[in-house]
C-alpha cells in the first residue's frame, strides 16, 4: 500500500518542478497565441483591402448605374441639389439590402452616402463635396498625403452625364483600422485569458498530481531509509514515474528479502556453531567432574569437534571475501582435465566404499583458473555427491570444449533435487529437507562456497535434473585461449584443499 500522509506538512506541495512545468506552459500558449495573431493580421490585412476594393468597386458600379437611369428619367442633377435626403435615399435603395435592417459593420461604412460624392458632366460637384477635401495633416509630422478618391463615370446611353467618386481602401482603410484593431485586440485578450486560464489549470493540476506522486515517492524512501522495508507505491499507469514505482517496489522487496536473509543467516550460523560448542562443553564438563577419563580417544573426541569449528569458521571467510571481492586467486594456465581426473581417481576408493561407481569422459581443455581453488571445488561437489546419492550408484563426469567455454558436467543418480529447489541450492546454509537434522552432519555451505570459487574464476554453475535420476551440476569456464600446448603445470595434485568435503549443502 502507498504511504499515508499522517499530517498536514506531509500533504504535496507545488515543489520547482511544479512552477518551471507552470511558467513552461503559461509561456508557450501566449507565444503561440501571439504568432497566430500575428501571421493571422497579416493575412487579414492583405486580404482585407483586396475586399475593400473588389467591394467598393462593385457598390460604386451599381450606384453609378441607378444615377445613370435617374439623370435619364429627370434630365439633370437638380433634383439632387435642391433635396439631400433624396441622395441618401437613393444610395439606401441601392446598397441597403433592407430598408429595415440597416448593414452593420464594414458593411455599413461601405453603404454610408457620405462615402461618395457625385460630380457633374463638368466635374461640378453635385452632392458630397466635403468628400473631396482632405482631411487635415499636422505639419510636424513627416504623413505623406491620404490619396485622391477614385471615380466611375455616369452615363445615360452614351453620354457621359457624370462621374461618381469613393474613398479608395487608403482613405477608408483610416476609420477601418481602427475598429479592426479593436476588435483584434479584444478578440487578443479573450484569446490570451483564455490561454492563461487553461494554463494555470492544467499546470495546476499536473502540478498537484505531480507534487502528490513526488511526495509519496519521498514519503516512502524516507520510511525505507529507516528500515521500513513493507511500504510500497501504486503502479498505476504505463508512465515513467509507473516504471520508477515499480522499480522502488522491487528495490524495497529486495532489501526485505536481504534482511530476512541476513536474520536466517545469523540464526543458522549461531545454530551450527552451537552444536559443537555445546558438545565440547559437555565433554568437558564430564571429564572436569570425573564421569568421562581424560584419556586420547576423548581427547580426540574434542579434536574432531575443534576441527569442525575451524572448517566453519574457515568456510565463513572465504564466503566473506568472496563477497567482498577479495578471494584470494591466482589465475594460471591449467590442464582442466589433468586437474579434474586426479582428483576424481584419488578419490575413487572414497566413492566406492560408499556405493557408488565413478565413469569418467573427459578431453584436454586449458583454462586460466587457481589449481588449489580448482581441487576445493572439486572436494565439495564430491562430497555433496558422496552425502546425497544412495548406493549403489553412479557418478558421471564429462568435460568437453565449447565454443569459447570448457563444460564440465557432473551427475549422480537418484535421489534427485525437485525443479522448485534447484535455484536456491547455492544458498548459504538452504537445504531441500526442512528439519536441521542432515544425514550428512555439514555445515550446508559446500556449494555455496563452490559456486563463489567457480565465479572467482570467471566460471558459472548451473543446477539441473539428472537423466541419472539424481542432480546434474554443469560448470563453464572461459577458455584459456590461444590453448596452449605446453604451459605452467598445476600445483601438486597432493595440496590440501582449504575446504573440508564434509560441508554440503543438497
Amino acid at each position: 500500500m502507498p504511504p499515508s500522509l499522517s499530517s498536514r506538512r506531509d500533504w504535496p506541495r507545488l515543489s520547482r518542478l511544479s512552477f518551471k512545468l507552470f511558467a513552461i506552459i503559461l509561456v508557450t500558449n501566449v507565444l503561440i497565441s501571439g504568432l497566430v495573431f500575428v501571421f493571422v493580421s497579416r493575412s487579414l490585412d492583405e486580404g482585407f483591402v483586396n475586399y475593400l476594393e473588389r467591394s467598393q468597386s462593385t457598390r460604386a458600379e451599381t450606384l453609378a448605374n441607378a444615377l445613370g437611369e435617374q439623370w435619364t428619367q429627370r434630365g439633370s442633377w437638380q433634383w439632387l441639389r435642391d433635396n439631400p435626403r433624396a441622395w441618401q435615399s437613393l444610395v439606401r435603395s441601392q446598397l441597403w439590402s433592407s430598408d429595415r435592417h440597416p448593414p452593420t459593420g464594414i458593411d455599413r461604412q461601405l453603404s454610408d452616402a457620405r462615402g461618395y460624392v457625385l460630380l457633374d458632366e463638368l466635374s461640378n460637384p453635385v452632392i458630397g463635396e466635403p468628400l473631396l477635401k482632405p482631411p487635415p495633416q499636422d505639419l510636424d509630422l513627416d504623413i505623406p498625403p491620404p490619396p485622391e478618391p477614385h471615380f466611375v463615370p455616369i452615363r445615360s446611353g452614351d453620354k457621359l452625364v457624370g462621374q461618381l467618386g469613393y474613398l479608395p481602401p487608403e482613405r477608408l482603410m483610416a476609420r477601418m483600422d481602427q475598429i479592426f484593431l479593436e476588435r483584434q485586440q479584444r478578440n487578443l485578450t479573450i484569446i490570451v485569458g483564455s490561454l492563461f486560464l487553461t494554463s494555470l489549470l492544467l499546470a495546476g493540476g499536473l502540478a498537484w498530481w505531480l507534487g502528490r506522486r513526488a511526495r509519496f515517492m519521498t514519503l516512502a524512501t524516507r520510511r525505507l531509509t529507516l528500515g521500513d522495508y513493507s511500504v510500497r507505491l501504486s503502479e498505476r499507469g504505463r508512465d515513467e514515474l509507473s516504471s520508477l514505482s515499480a522499480d522502488f517496489n522491487q528495490l524495497a522487496e529486495t532489501l526485505e528479502a536481504n534482511r530476512r536473509a541476513r536474520q536466517r543467516w545469523v540464526a543458522d550460523i549461531a545454530h551450527e556453531l552451537r552444536t559443537p560448542l555445546a558438545v565440547l562443553r559437555g565433554e568437558i564438563e564430564a571429564m572436569q567432574d570425573g564421569v568421562r577419563p581424560l584419556s586420547p580417544d576423548n581427547l580426540g573426541s574434542l579434536q574432531q569437534e575443534v576441527d569442525q569449528l575451524g572448517h566453519l569458521v574457515e568456510d565463513l571467510r572465504l564466503l566473506a571475501q568472496s563477497d567482498a571481492g577479495a578471494l584470494d586467486m591466482h589465475l594460471v594456465p591449467v590442464d582442466l582435465e589433468e586437474s579434474l581426473v586426479q582428483r576424481l581417481e584419488d578419490s575413487e576408493l572414497r566413492l566406492e566404499s560408499h556405493g557408488l561407481t565413478l565413469r569418467l569422459d573427459t578431453v584436454p581443455v586449458w583454462v586460466r583458473a587457481d589449481s588449489q581453488r580448482l581441487r576445493q571445488l572439486w572436494d565439495n561437489l564430491l562430497s555433496n555427491t558422496i552425502a546425497y546419492t544412495d548406493g549403489p550408484g553412479t557418478l558421471r563426469v564429462t568435460l568437453r570444449q565449447r565454443h569459447d567455454q570448457a563444460e564440465v558436467v557432473w551427475e549422480d543418480t537418484p535421489p534427485g533435487v525437485p525443479a522448485d529447489e534447484l535455484p536456491r541450492l547455492t544458498e548459504r546454509l538452504y537445504r531441500v529437507e526442512g528439519s536441521r537434522n542432515r544425514r550428512s552432519g555439514g555445515s550446508g555451505l559446500g556449494l555455496s562456497i563452490a559456486r563463489a570459487l567457480i565465479e572467482a574464476q570467471g566460471g558459472v554453475l548451473t543446477p539441473s535434473a539428472s537423466p541419472l535420476g539424481g542432480l546434474r551440476w554443469t560448470l563453464a569456464f572461459p577458455l584459456d585461449l590461444p590453448a596452449k600446448s605446453s604451459a605452467e603445470p598445476c600445483l601438486p595434485a597432493g595440496e590440501p584443499a582449504s575446504s573440508s568435503g564434509s560441508h554440503t549443502n543438497r
